[in-house]
């Protein structure tokens, strides 16, 4: 999947959230976005989603479809960039008077995914479960936060989408399951050569992990970071002053 932002601002009750020039994303990348609170990176994956409508400009999503024809589109303007899709940003994106088995197959089916290729799918994630997921007979509002973050992350790749965003993903995961994410991000991106966007306030997971980095302050831009090889390392300990 290909991303690129174009003059895109989006304004709240005159306070500047986004404003990017240009911001071009390409297929393979795991682009760590990071930055201070109030610095915009919640509001660029929820207008990247179509969950808010900007100001000025617009997102492009381009990626080759399953018939291996090239489709390119605004997200405002198609629909079809959706099931390319995963994303998992706070529990709003859960449905939590489910179950997660019932969840999952309530995305399963959105996503034409049979029941077969779903357990399948799941028993690929049970070890970043522990156990305390499926079959507790537990509603999802019942769980902990922990394991609550791990149902929208799970749930946000079992269509093996072509872009993947997760917002601050490492939160409320023990040492061990935010380890695990690492490499399950790490992973999906060589397997799959999908694009993967991360947003993080823990800088060291962010570093380990992507292989571009964007500061954002303000809304805006600041620094893009080549991290092949975790070489942004200094410069990004530097201007967080760690």
């Amino acid at each position: 999947m290909n991303i690129k932002y174009k003059n895109l601002v989006k304004t709240f009750n005159g306070n500047v959230a986004v404003d990017i020039d240009e911001l071009n994303i390409g297929e393979k990348t795991i682009l760590g976005l990071v930055g201070n609170n109030g610095a915009g990176k919640t509001t660029l994956f929820r207008l990247s989603l179509d969950l808010l409508k900007a100001d000025y400009g617009k997102v492009e999503m381009s990626f080759t479809k399953q018939d291996n024809t090239f489709f390119s589109t605004d997200v405002k303007v198609d629909e079809e960039w959706k099931n390319q899709t995963g994303a998992f940003i706070d529990e709003s994106f859960l449905i939590d008077f489910l179950s997660p088995e019932e969840y999952f197959e309530f995305i399963a089916r959105v996503n034409n995914i049979d029941k077969k290729t779903l357990d399948i799918r799941l028993k690929e994630y049970a070890v970043f479960m522990n156990d305390e997921i499926v079959g507790k007979k537990k509603l999802i509002r019942s769980m902990s936060a922990g394991n609550k973050q791990k149902i929208g992350i799970i749930a946000a790749m079992i269509n093996r989408p072509q872009l993947l965003i997760l917002d601050e993903p490492f939160n409320f995961l023990d040492p061990s399951s935010q380890n695990m994410l690492k490499k399950m991000i790490i992973n999906y991106n060589k397997e799959t050569g999908a694009t993967i966007l991360i947003s993080s306030h823990n800088l060291t997971h962010t570093i380990d992990i992507s292989n571009r980095i964007v500061v954002m302050e303000h809304g805006k831009i600041v620094k893009d970071l080549d991290n092949t090889d975790i070489k942004a390392k200094i410069e990004l300990e530097e201007y967080f002053n760690m």
